[in-house]
């Protein structure tokens, strides 16, 4: 009977392992899906107010969340990033151009500003939205981070994208 029980152990061991690499490569294909799942408050917001998908709503906030990722300092980003559960894979989400993902645009300048909205607004098109939809998920993304990480957290976010 104990060798029985053994061979019934490894059985669901096996697959449990088998199971768990499933997921984990599911994650790997489709990272907006991922993401979606992982905060589905802010992507359920963006959903609605955008008319889009969930993978798209993802993509849009991982392009705007890579912007503001490009601007910030690596504390000030922390500090938003705590506000947003799935930050990681919103951000692998995100639409990536030959240069690497949209949006980025190097460190802060004078210019970067208007170049980082145009990143996002390529993303946009990527993804199968309108580039206008940019200045309809931006307040969406920003008021998402003030309730969850306070006013300061949304600020730095809203100053970011400006």
């Amino acid at each position: 009977m104990r060798r029985h029980q053994l061979i019934g152990f490894v059985c669901i061991a096996a697959l449990a392992v088998f199971a768990s690499s499933a997921s984990l490569q599911a994650q790997d294909q489709n990272p907006a899906a991922a993401a979606a799942s992982a905060s589905p408050g802010l992507i359920g917001e963006l959903t609605k107010e955008l008319g889009a998908t969930p993978e798209q709503a993802a993509g849009a906030a991982g392009a705007l969340f890579g912007i503001a990722k490009s601007k910030l300092s690596p504390e000030d980003f922390s500090q938003v990033s705590s506000a947003v559960p799935g930050m990681d894979l919103l951000l692998k989400a995100a639409p990536s151009s030959s240069l690497g993902p949209v949006g980025i645009t190097g460190p802060p300048s004078a210019g970067s500003a208007a170049g980082g909205l145009a990143g996002a607004a390529s993303a946009f098109t990527k993804l199968g939205l309108k580039p206008d939809m940019v200045s309809k998920a931006v307040p969406i993304l920003t008021s998402y981070v003030t309730k969850s990480g306070g006013a300061n957290v949304g600020s730095l976010l809203a100053n970011a994208l400006k």
